[in-house]
């Protein structure tokens, strides 16, 4: 089949594991991928130039990254001058903390604009399906990464767009939800993704190698771990 009649969707590219198998997963389903990213204001910029080389490496036809300044509004470790949680899971950082408190590396509505933005692009593409790598099983605990704000946003997306109202609708696909993230290492193996050219770290160097302790390092950590399969993160 060629690109040309392939079904086109949205794929946001963050540059880590998860966005590497959501695009792998896409391709594998007949999808052509216009892949996106989205410039918030976080610490670094090796994150976007690894979703710039995931997204060539996995056959998008296309990478488009906008920027949009979230760090004028801050509220995160990621986006203001809050330290990253080192070596200790990012909800447990306060006395009394509970699994359900949100971490200090949540940015405040982050999901929300990235799916807003696919959204917007995926209308003029004459596209109906959106793809993300959220995950509701290994994480950090942030709201807008669980199957009810999904839900509610392909719901606001079917209502207040021109697709939705007067086309074949908007659908998110959201393949990683229910999956760990040993699960998610063993499907990259199966899709021949090399992880080693993706970047997860919270607080990565200019060369895009991993600090090894913050909760993003400790979860891929521990993921690989778990499915039995060799780490290949470089680490400072």
């Amino acid at each position: 089949m060629s690109q040309n009649t392939l079904r086109k969707a949205v794929v946001l590219v963050s540059g880590g594991m998860d966005s590497a198998v959501t695009i792998a997963l896409a391709r594998e389903q007949g999808y052509q991928v216009h892949a996106l990213s989205v410039a918030y204001g976080q610490r670094h910029s090796s994150e976007l130039a690894a979703s710039d080389r995931v997204s060539q490496l996995l056959g998008a036809v296309e990478h488009k990254t906008v920027s949009v300044d979230l760090r004028s509004i801050g509220g995160s470790a990621l986006t203001a001058d809050i330290d990253v949680p080192l070596d200790t899971p990012a909800h447990e950082t306060h006395a009394g903390a509970n699994e359900e408190d949100i971490p200090v590396t949540y940015v405040p509505a982050r999901n929300t604009i990235m799916l807003s933005i696919a959204l917007g692009w995926a209308e003029v593409l004459g596209s109906n399906d959106i793809w993300c790598g959220v995950n509701a099983v290994d994480y950090s605990g942030y709201p807008d990464c669980r199957p009810a704000f999904v839900e509610a946003f392909e719901t606001l997306a079917n209502v207040a767009t021109k697709a939705g109202v007067e086309g074949a609708g908007i659908r998110i696909h959201t393949p990683l939800m229910r999956m760990s993230k040993s699960d998610i290492a063993r499907e990259g193996q199966r899709l021949g993704i090399d992880f080693s050219v993706t970047v997860s770290c919270y607080k990565a160097d200019s060369e895009g190698r991993a600090c090894g302790h913050c909760d993003a390092c400790r979860l891929r950590a521990q993921g690989f771990r778990e499915a039995g399969l060799p780490d290949p993160t470089r680490y400072v």
